[in-house]
């Protein structure tokens, strides 16, 4: 892998890696992971924040910084405890763990289908993730400053695809958001190449407030993917 990310860094100049999983069995191991992903020369590594525990969470962060590395935060598992809303603790009570911790992006949901989560409550986690200080919301959340605590990169993934990359950016904005579109760009009816070429189109017409439908007419492999998915919702 570390072979074709220099391989596509030198030919197209522009930044790649991946996300590596490092949730480990115990730290001991944790740590191998973690220094081999740097031997390799990765920027990043992805921890699964609930299954890990918060102990392991913390000394990932500390590894992290050790090996200067960015932590991922996968979130698995939050629904066991995040779904009910009279029992357990809300997913922005976890992000704000997250970012007490030390890591460097989180997933957050999407509100629009898979992965979901309530809009409001998501406006809440993603201003507290990105600021340095927060008002209160009631029944959401308490006043905060985080003081001189490092931000975190919402991450919006679950289910994404070209055909509906702008009601995310609707959303969360077009600035310090992460998504991730994984089905949405590998089952391209051309390949992984046109996915991805998709996913930076229905990107840019967005940021050129274009309709992604009238964008798609001169630009082929949006088209081809709208083809595909048009604006289907994932459940």
């Amino acid at each position: 892998m570390a072979k074709f990310r220099d391989f596509v860094e030198k030919k197209t100049g522009e930044v790649k890696d991946a996300f590596i999983n490092v949730t480990s069995p115990n730290l001991k191991e944790l740590e191998n992971r973690v220094k081999m992903i740097s031997d390799y020369g990765f920027r990043y590594f992805m921890i699964d924040v609930v299954v890990a525990g918060f102990g392991e969470v913390a000394t990932a962060c500390q590894l992290a910084r050790d090996y200067k590395l960015a932590i991922h935060a996968h979130r698995a598992m939050h629904g066991m405890f995040t779904k009910n809303p009279k029992q357990g603790m809300s997913m922005l009570f976890l992000a704000k763990l997250m970012r007490l911790l030390g890591v460097d992006q989180l997933h957050t949901g999407t509100v629009i289908g898979k992965l979901a989560g309530d809009e409001k409550e998501i406006h809440a986690m993603t201003e507290m993730l990105r600021q340095r200080e927060v008002e209160g919301i009631k029944g959401l959340r308490m006043p905060q400053n985080f003081y001189k605590l490092n931000d975190v990169l919402p991450v919006s993934s679950g289910g994404l695809h070209p055909g509906i990359l702008h009601q995310i950016f609707d959303i969360y904005g077009t600035t310090d958001i992460g998504i991730q579109v994984g089905g949405g760009t590998l089952g391209h009816p051309a390949g992984i190449l046109a996915g991805a070429k998709a996913v930076m189109q229905a990107i840019e017409a967005y940021r050129q407030g274009i309709p992604v439908q009238e964008y798609a007419v001169k630009h082929r492999y949006l088209r081809e993917a709208l083809n595909k998915w048009g604006n289907l919702k994932p459940v």
